[in-house]
């Protein structure tokens, strides 16, 4: 399916009134077991309100109560070409595109986004990674300074990938690179039993102790990839640095910085993209139905 595109969407949801029946049939349907009298029931749409009523009691039902748009002034059109603009992309919207792109002021753009990164954060959801995970920590923003892993380098912000070969990633904001720490994430995210692929970096070196079976690369000695014939498997790290070259590249080109204390909003956003992009399409049903 090829992705929608902006006249597809336009032509999808050409005013706020569609946009309110999407939200309605992804939420509710207009048929379903009315909250008020129990009884299975049509909902017809009210006037003036972002309202349906039930045709049985009339008690009334608004699809967009508990979510972002329940008390927004912005148009839902606006919403849904934002949360388009997101899905589409690949390098993330910055608010000043979302300002150009919606008509709204920065103040307005810069809140849609930030409350659309959480809720690709919050849709994405968690599972165990298991099998052969490639696990990675970098550093993002600040000034860089040493090695990157010292103490020079604490205006950067810590952050690891952890990858499952040929599954989903998972991305998380960390206070430091120590070992403990890295391996407490590991714990949390890596079904014991795993093979788990990392570089030469000593906050590994606990894994295999903790039921993980341990392969390393020498980034050192410009080793990126090599099979274990022991372990039967192909020891790299590739997939998630690969993530972490799109998710800098796209900081210092759009958005310039990112503070750590909205990281991990824009860590969920890429993360939600990469493990649903080939959902094309779906990937906004998804979102919207998310709300």
């Amino acid at each position: 399916m090829a992705k929608l595109t902006v006249k597809e969407f336009f032509a999808r949801f050409p005013n706020d009134e569609a946009c309110l029946t999407h939200v309605m049939n992804v939420r509710y349907g207009t048929r379903h077991t009315c909250r008020a009298c129990g009884v299975e029931a049509t909902f017809h749409r009210l006037a003036n309100r972002r309202a349906y009523a039930c045709s049985q009691c009339g008690d009334n039902l608004y699809p967009t109560a508990g979510t972002v748009l329940q008390d927004t002034r912005t148009p839902l059109q606006l919403w849904f070409y934002a949360i388009y603009l997101f899905v589409v992309t690949r390098h993330g919207v910055s608010g000043m595109e979302l300002k150009r792109q919606l008509g709204v002021t920065y103040k307005t753009a810069y809140r849609m986004g930030q409350q659309i990164r959480d809720l690709m954060t919050a849709t994405d959801g968690f599972e165990m990674l298991r099998g052969h995970v490639e696990i990675d920590e970098t550093l993002v923003g600040g000034v860089h300074r040493g090695d990157g892993r010292g103490p020079h380098s604490t205006k950067k912000t810590v952050v690891v990938g952890l990858k499952q070969r040929d599954g989903m990633i998972q991305t998380q904001v960390v206070p430091d690179a120590k070992m403990d720490t890295l391996q407490e994430v590991v714990l949390n995210r890596v079904q014991r039993g795993s093979i788990v692929s990392t570089d030469e970096f000593k906050s590994y070196n606990l894994l295999t102790e903790e039921g993980y079976t341990h392969g390393r690369v020498n980034h050192s000695k410009k080793e990126y990839a090599r099979t274990d014939q022991a372990l039967g498997v192909v020891v790299s790290t590739n997939s998630v640095e690969s993530f972490w070259n799109l998710f800098k590249n796209s900081v210092r080109s759009t958005h310039i910085h990112v503070s750590k204390k909205h990281m991990a909003r824009y860590l969920g956003e890429f993360t939600f993209r990469s493990n649903h992009r080939a959902m094309e399409n779906a990937m906004f049903d998804l979102l919207v139905a998310a709300f």
